[in-house]
């Protein structure tokens, strides 16, 4: 779409900083901006044989909070994962001087290929249907096994103790944007602390590695570039996976979900089958406490569901959606103490 009047910038000094910077790279310079992007807002960028994306902090009218908007850690794990054979798209600069246009910015290649939004996967044949969710697999797996060190990222994150961190911060911001009481939620606060199980790993995490993030290629089930790092850090690959398999436990409708769905009818593996993929290419006997793994992704979801609730009845969300987004919150929270509950018959 046209650039926002909010995000506009100076086209003719965003020009002049790039040509001498990006090969191949020449005027007049042509900005659209993404629609979606509201934390940092991501253009597509026109210049000679290039086509490129900026991803930009706020305009300079913006409140941001410290730690949110960090293009240049985005920036980071990109260029690092790109270097270790992660899918991600070319980087080529970064700049963190405002007084080119107003912001820190940097600059990607545009990759060029689908974006699967419907995880059932509807017009596409059978068999492609199981080579994208392998595809899927090998690519969450291929990031947890990146050795953060050697890539230049082992103080990209705090290793260690990130379920106990991750439970304690989302309580917090539950709790601050709490506009009625759930009672699972309630639970899950009290109950998820204390039952994080023993051992620990760190690895690259994502944050938020779903189907619809990936650029799979025009033609083939393969993914050409993992998008949206802005949750990225270290943490457990576990809490990681296991949020990637939520679809497998929410009905359609519900963040895209294919819980119900005939799965063998559409080619698509059961849960089962690929928890078992990963592990095979993690080295893994097998994952237990998956119900807590579970249980503690669904809490996340729903004090985030929470926070776009609080939002949006004090008017700074856009209403309509947000309020039916924050209304997910309870069902979310409730499925979550379901799963809590499994893995307290188990013990």
């Amino acid at each position: 779409m046209p650039v926002q009047e909010r995000h506009r910038f100076d086209v003719g000094a965003l020009e002049r900083y790039l040509r001498n910077r990006i090969e191949g790279f020449s005027g007049p310079l042509a900005v659209e901006q993404f629609r979606g992007g509201q934390s940092n807002p991501t253009y597509l960028l026109a210049g000679g044989r290039k086509r490129l994306v900026l991803r930009a902090k706020p305009g300079p009218a913006a409140k941001l909070l410290p730690s949110a908007h960090a293009v240049e850690r985005e920036f980071r794990v990109i260029a690092a994962l790109g270097q270790a054979g992660v899918p991600v798209p070319r980087t080529y600069c970064l700049c963190e001087d405002e007084s080119v246009i107003g912001r820190s910015f940097y600059v990607m290649d545009y990759v060029e290929g689908r974006v699967l939004w419907d995880p059932s996967l509807p017009g596409v044949a059978q068999p492609e249907r199981a080579a994208i969710y392998g595809e899927m697999n090998r690519v969450i797996a291929l990031l947890h096994r990146v050795d953060y060190g050697a890539a230049g990222l082992a103080d990209y994150g705090r290793p260690g103790d990130y379920l106990a961190r991750q439970v304690g911060r989302w309580s917090k911001q539950y709790r601050a944007s709490e506009t009625a009481r759930i009672e699972a939620m309630d639970r899950l606060i009290a109950w998820l602390p204390q039952n994080i199980p023993a051992g620990d790993e760190t690895a690259v995490v994502h944050g938020d590695y779903r189907m619809d993030n990936l650029v799979f290629h025009p033609r083939e089930p393969r993914v050409l570039a993992v998008l949206d790092w802005e949750l990225s850090t270290l943490g457990h690959p576990l809490a990681d996976f296991s949020y990637h398999c939520l679809a497998w436990h929410i009905p359609p409708g519900q963040f895209r979900g294919i819980a119900g769905l005939d799965l063998a009818a559409l080619g698509i593996p059961s849960e089962a089958q690929y928890i078992a993929a990963y592990c095979e290419r993690t080295g893994r006997a097998g994952i237990g406490h998956w119900d807590f793994y579970l249980a503690y992704n669904l809490f996340r979801i729903a004090a985030i569901l929470q926070g776009v609730m609080k939002r949006a009845l004090e008017g700074t969300a856009s209403s309509e959606q947000a309020l039916d987004a924050g209304k997910r919150a309870g069902p979310l929270a409730e499925l979550g103490w379901r799963y809590a509950e499994k893995a307290m018959t188990k013990k």
